[in-house]
Formats: C-alpha cells, sequence, structure tokens
C-alpha cells in the first residue's frame, strides 16, 4: 500500500466490512474482462455471503474463475476546499462458491436479518417463496486490507 499511513489494521477493515451497506463484487470474463457489480451482502462466521438470481453474467464468472475481490466503502465525506475526502474502505480477496441446503438458509436469513431488520417474520416467508428462484454464493476470506482517511 503505498500510503501506509492510512493503512487500518485487520480489527478495523473487518470493522468496515461488517457495517458496510453493500460491496462490489470483482469478477474476471473468460476474455479476460473486467466486472464488477454492486451487491447486498451479510457476514456469518467471517465469511461473506450474497444472492443472486439462478442465471447471469456473475455466475458464468464465477463458475469459470472463483477467485473475487470484493469491495466495501464506509464513510465518506467529501471535502471541497481541501480537495480531498475522508473515507474508509476495505477489499478483501477471497474465493467463491454456491451454498446449498442450510448453509443457503442461513445466509437468506442472515440477509433478511441485516436489511429487514423488525420484519423477520416476513422474511422468512419471502425465503419460503424464492428460495428455488435464488442462488447464493459463500466468499470465504483469503486476505483484507483495509484503508482510511478520518482527518
Amino acid at each position: 500500500m503505498r500510503r501506509s499511513d492510512r493503512q487500518l489494521g485487520e480489527t478495523e477493515a473487518r470493522e468496515i466490512l461488517e457495517l458496510g451497506a453493500y460491496g462490489v463484487l470483482s469478477t474476471v470474463a473468460a476474455d479476460g474482462a473486467p466486472y464488477g457489480v454492486p451487491l447486498s451482502y451479510c457476514l456469518l462466521e467471517g465469511a461473506i455471503y450474497l444472492h443472486s438470481a439462478r442465471e447471469g453474467r456473475k455466475l458464468d464468472h464465477l463458475a469459470r474463475a472463483p477467485r473475487v475481490s470484493f469491495c466495501v466503502v464506509g464513510a465518506t465525506e467529501v471535502l471541497p476546499a481541501d480537495f480531498g475526502t475522508l473515507y474508509e474502505s476495505c477489499v478483501v480477496e477471497g474465493l467463491a462458491r454456491e451454498a446449498i441446503g442450510d448453509e443457503k438458509q442461513a445466509a437468506l436469513e442472515g440477509l433478511v436479518a441485516k436489511y429487514s431488520e423488525g420484519f423477520e417474520e416476513e422474511g422468512l416467508r419471502y425465503i419460503d417463496a424464492l428460495r428455488d428462484e435464488t442462488r447464493v454464493f459463500r466468499i470465504d476470506v483469503v486476505a483484507l486490507t483495509g484503508k482510511a482517511r478520518r482527518a
């Protein structure tokens, strides 16, 4: 990291990952073209879980090359007079694989808990209705880095 004075420790980087509202999943196509897509996610037992439709571009990429990057941007504030920005972010290098069975159910419930607090009962019904239309992927964290400018 070029600006080592802005490097965060693993605990701070993990906190950004835990608290983030969304992340950007980056994959690579067969022809080498990069692809990044913003996604909702949850963190369970140190792994990142995200849901998806049953088919699509990112799924094609994951099937061919499960090595991914996942970036989360936390709090930001543009400082116009300073020509700068306060920010915090983390980047994960990981390996993706499909979650099935009980793991898939737990991940879907984790997403409901994170994004629909207070609507857990309705969320369970939603999961039951759409479980077969949804795929879930787990990203095992291989490396985690964080960076921030907070003052």
